[in-house]
């Protein structure tokens, strides 16, 4: 079995689990190279417009390190947010047999990139653009993507959209394995009577006893759509209905401007809410919406996480997980991001659904999201590290 260097921004609620997963599952050596404290030190997050730190543990039982980073302005949202000046002697400290590369758009992640192609390091990529409401990318970024990609030897793709944009890169299939997107399946349990006695609470608390409630969860920032799902709410919504906000953003003040002017609608905001108190969130809802355009949302694993706890999910056809996860009619309502009243006329559809339709939506759902878990996501990489000449 190979040793894998596994380089990453910093640590991740969602790939921590799975580095916990693989540790205690799988006889694969690794070791993540974290460029950025951000989650396990309080810091701000622009879009939340919220200081915080993760309330779970994202270091434990996996092997990691944190490479210092000189950068004057840390984060992801620039080129030179991970600049780690130290990485490749790190790298070439443990002598790693594969390299696996969360990303490439960071200095350090060219660095590493590079590093590992010189010395005849096999490169792993995980990412998960796609080309959703796209034709192809512009000419020279396209050219300039074949170069890159064609220095990895293989890719660990989460799903069908983003196998699609590998192709159309020029990767050939034999180097795409599938190691789907997943998150804590343990932490998102519909049986946890903890989380639902929160969901009863918040129900009654937020005086939605007997209404269909839409949640919305994450950040309110305008690729999301939230003022677009809101406005479509208002436009459709009986005195039976109501739609949940939980986060924080950009986008606030406009949500709560708009929901103020129609106070006939049963509208709600709740508070960023941390991963420990996110199930309960999910569990008062009966629709999930994540209504999301352009090429922002290049998964959504909030869907996952609603569809662990068997809630059905409302998304735009430009959501990255939309054709692996959500289908119409079997485990909930996907509308056309550009066709001009397809949102409140989905949502209107989905309010309207009956119990027992609701409730085979919600079965199938968590049916379908069993297979998006941390072993499938091992199996992929694991097959992809079998892939690879031998060391």
């Amino acid at each position: 079995m190979r040793r894998l260097a596994i380089v990453l921004s910093h640590p991740v609620q969602y790939y921590s689990p799975w580095f916990r997963w693989l540790r205690a599952h799988t006889p694969l050596e690794f070791r993540v190279f974290y460029l950025w404290e951000f989650g396990v030190t309080a810091q701000r997050d622009p879009q939340f417009g919220a200081t915080f730190q993760w309330d779970v543990d994202l270091l434990a039982g996996y092997e990691s390190e944190f490479v210092p980073n000189v950068a004057r302005d840390p984060g992801t949202h620039h080129f030179r947010g991970l600049d780690n000046p130290a990485l490749t002697a790190r790298l070439a400290a443990w002598r790693p047999d594969a390299v696996l590369l969360f990303g490439y758009n960071w200095l350090s992640h060219q660095r590493a990139l590079w590093w590992a192609w010189r010395r005849g390091v096999p490169l792993l990529f995980r990412g998960d653009s796609h080309l959703l409401g796209r034709a192809q990318l512009p000419l020279l970024r396209r050219l300039l993507l074949k170069f890159v990609y064609a220095r990895f030897a293989a890719f660990a793709c989460v799903g069908a959209a983003n196998r699609d944009y590998f192709r159309a890169l020029g990767v050939p299939d034999r180097k795409l394995f599938l190691a789907p997107h997943a998150v804590n399946a343990a932490h998102f349990d519909p049986a946890d009577a903890p989380a639902r006695a929160v969901a009863a609470e918040l129900r009654a608390g937020l005086g939605l006893t007997g209404k269909r409630v839409v949640l919305f969860a994450g950040k309110f920032t305008p690729a999301k759509q939230p003022g677009e799902l809101l406005a479509a709410f208002i436009s459709v919504a009986t005195p039976a209905d109501a739609l949940v906000f939980v986060g924080d953003g950009a986008e606030k003040a406009r949500l709560t401007a708009l929901a103020a002017a129609h106070p006939a609608a049963c509208v709600r905001f709740l508070p960023f809410a941390n991963q420990t108190e996110m199930p309960g969130r999910y569990l008062l809802a009966d629709i999930f919406a994540l209504p999301s355009r352009g090429s922002y949302e290049t998964w959504g694993l909030a869907v996952n996480e609603a569809m662990h706890l068997g809630v059905p999910c409302l998304v735009s056809d430009l959501v990255g997980c939309q054709r692996d996860l959500v289908r119409p009619g079997e485990t909930g309502w996907v509308f056309s991001a550009e066709s001009r009243g397809a949102l409140a006329a989905t949502l209107s559809a989905a309010l309207r659904t009956p119990p027992a339709e609701l409730a085979r939506l919600g079965r199938n759902a968590l049916a379908t999201i069993s297979g998006y878990t941390y072993e499938q996501a091992s199996t992929g990489l694991l097959a992809a590290l079998a892939s690879l000449p031998p060391a």
